[in-house]
């Protein structure tokens, strides 16, 4: 019997290990949503890539934080809009997005020449690796013109997860509901996660039924400072996971870990993963 109760503890505590999502790919190291970037979270272990989608002028979907390509880290031919979607993809690919390294993350190695990745030249890039994809729709209901309609916006993400054959592997996750709607519509298999912005409203949001209005989502990603043990528990009890976002210090780590979330969200996933490893909290 104590034997039996040993190999129940040790895989509940493999099973319940807590996910490392990278953020952007790996910006603390590499340029942010960038090829380089995902390549390095791999090498790191990462067990999800996160990455943000914006759409062109043509119908393509870029990955891109923002819905304007970012100068203070992309360099653009002179007097081009940086507008993503009143650019083709053939003008987009003329940017620079690796040259310039990103003051806020002085470790961060530049990739001259690198450029914005399509999403479906980053899934042709990772596929093989054993990692899933935790992807935002960059849109905004008070700035249509940037983004098609949330409908055609999740048509098009899903003609490309289909051709990789990834609806298994990937999560959509989106701060504004209609998008994570209209997918639960089009594809109610396809797992939704709603994301939370920070501020002094969210700390008494309530995350059950946030969920609820955005498709049925199964997973709340709030950011992880206005993360309470109490709204974990409550998350879990209503069979939701738990996704924070963006931590990249020791302290913060520890103090998600304790709090029992499913998955952080982090700008460094190797130094995450070292740190857990040291905490002997990750077996690889």
């Amino acid at each position: 019997m104590k034997a039996i109760l040993l190999f129940l503890t040790a895989s509940f505590l493999l099973n319940a290990q807590t996910v490392v999502h990278g953020h952007r790919g790996a910006r603390t190291s590499m340029p942010e949503n960038t090829i380089p970037a995902f390549e390095f979270a791999i090498q790191q272990g990462v067990d999800v890539l996160e990455m943000d989608m914006a759409v062109t002028k043509d119908n393509v979907i870029v990955l891109s934080h923002d819905s304007a390509l970012d100068k203070k880290i992309c360099t653009g031919p002179e007097g081009m809009t940086n507008v993503i979607r009143e650019l083709t993809l053939a003008q987009v690919k003329q940017w620079d997005c690796g040259s310039k390294v990103n003051s806020d993350f002085p470790k961060q190695k530049a990739t001259p020449g690198t450029r914005v990745p399509t999403l479906n030249e980053a899934f042709s890039a990772t596929k093989n690796a054993p990692v899933e994809y935790n992807i935002e729709t960059k849109i905004n209901p008070k700035k249509p013109e940037l983004a098609p309609s949330p409908e055609e916006f999740v048509r098009l993400f899903l003609e490309v997860v289909k051709k990789h054959q990834l609806e298994s592997r990937v999560i959509l996750q989106s701060f504004d509901p209609r998008t994570l709607v209209a997918m639960s519509k089009i594809n109610p298999k396809i797992r939704l996660s709603v994301l939370k912005p920070t501020g002094p409203l969210d700390a008494f949001s309530n995350w059950v039924e946030a969920c609820k209005e955005a498709g049925n989502a199964k997973i709340i990603s709030p950011h992880f400072r206005t993360i309470t043990k109490g709204r974990v528990e409550e998350a879990h009890q209503a069979g939701l996971q738990v996704v924070a976002w963006t931590a990249n210090e020791p302290d913060q780590w520890e103090k998600l870990v304790e709090q029992k979330v499913d998955a952080i969200i982090t700008d460094d996933p190797e130094g995450l993963i070292a740190w857990m490893k040291q905490k002997n909290l990750r077996k690889k």
